[in-house]
């Protein structure tokens, strides 16, 4: 995986206005109706998540939120509402549920009910986009029609903004539960983004001044032609080995770079998951799969340098493969991190009802 230093989404719908008497009934609290989520088990079970918002960009607390799903029952002719709230950051969530067709109903006091459609696909997990309330009078009818393209998008912008303690980027992380794929032009830009992160810039100067102080990599001198010299030979380092590893050859093998938070489990489980992930990812098509994008992403990294370096700081063929076994390590620990540390002190993230940790 991408190193945290070199790694780390409000949305809004289209929104189309149409009257819609069954949407401003008052929604009922019926005995058929379930605050809870349906039992796990189901097969190819989907979750909807999302947020709700005023006009004015604010995220709402308390609305409260039915989903419908016609024919999901056939023998009960559909299966029974669940009704959850928007917590403090506007967000709810519906887990494990059956794939088809779906209705939202969201109702506030003192705004008109809005209505959202859709289709579940197996294993989804739909991005409901913001849901913007409306005062009292007006009922807007939202049907989404996102690609998996722009949902992509849109939760790429959100992993853009995680930071842990505000500060470091945490951009190659996802805690969102079986996101879309990311495609090339979104892997290169996510890695190019990474690369000339100010703090990213911060920390390769800061390694540059360490090296130098301690005289490492000697073939460049000293002052400020030597500093110089290791300054943008980090710099390359970083920028070449984000390059290959986490945009060329994941777009050419189909491979996500990103870690995929786990959260949920025993801890032995989640710890041998942190350590699995280092050699291996989660393909495009969904499956899990060796990491060759990391793996020969290291060592390919590791041979270009030899370009720059210092002819006397050169590192051979084995030396070359120490490093990236050694890199691999390393990205075992942070993984290690991500999974029991770096999210809780990550202020924007985003609750989507994965797994807690």
């Amino acid at each position: 995986m991408i190193g945290l230093a070199a790694a780390a989404s409000a949305q809004q719908p289209v929104l189309r206005a149409a009257e819609s008497p069954a949407a401003n009934e008052a929604l009922p609290d019926a005995p058929g109706a379930q605050a809870a989520q349906p039992e796990s088990g189901i097969a190819g079970a989907a979750s909807i998540h999302g947020v709700v918002e005023d006009r004015e960009g604010a995220v709402y607390e308390g609305a409260k939120i039915a989903l419908s799903q016609p024919g999901a029952d056939p023998r009960s002719g559909g299966a029974p509402s669940l009704i959850t709230s928007s917590d403090s950051n506007g967000h709810f969530s519906f887990s494990n549920l059956p794939p088809g067709q779906f209705r939202l109903t969201v109702t506030a006091n003192g705004f008109a009910p809005q209505v959202l459609t859709g289709t579940l696909q197996p294993a989804e997990s739909y991005e409901a986009k913001a849901i913007v309330l409306t005062m009292n009078g007006t009922t807007s009818d939202v049907t989404v029609t996102a690609s998996q393209v722009e949902i992509a998008q849109e939760e790429l912008k959100q992993e853009e903004t995680q930071r842990v303690l505000g500060v470091i980027p945490n951009f190659y992380v996802t805690y969102v539960p079986n996101p879309p794929p990311l495609t090339s032009r979104q892997k290169f830009n996510l890695a190019w983004k990474s690369s000339i992160d100010p703090v990213t810039l911060l920390a390769v100067g800061v390694f540059a001044g360490i090296e130098q102080a301690t005289n490492s990599d000697s073939g460049y001198g000293q002052g400020a032609q030597g500093y110089a010299k290791r300054y943008g030979a980090g710099f390359a380092d970083s920028l070449i080995g984000t390059m290959i590893g986490g945009a060329i050859l994941p777009s050419w093998w189909k491979q996500d770079p990103r870690y995929f938070y786990k959260g949920t489990g025993t801890t032995r489980s989640r710890v041998m998951y942190a350590i699995e992930n280092a050699v291996m990812c989660k393909g495009d098509n969904g499956r899990w799969q060796v990491n060759y994008s990391a793996i020969i992403g290291g060592l390919a990294a590791g041979g270009i340098s030899n370009l720059y370096y210092p002819a006397s700081n050169r590192s051979g063929i084995g030396l070359t493969f120490e490093n990236a076994l050694i890199g691999t390590g390393e990205s075992a620990v942070s993984n290690l991190f991500q999974e029991f540390v770096i999210r809780k002190l990550t202020p924007r993230v985003p609750n989507y009802g994965a797994g807690k940790p």
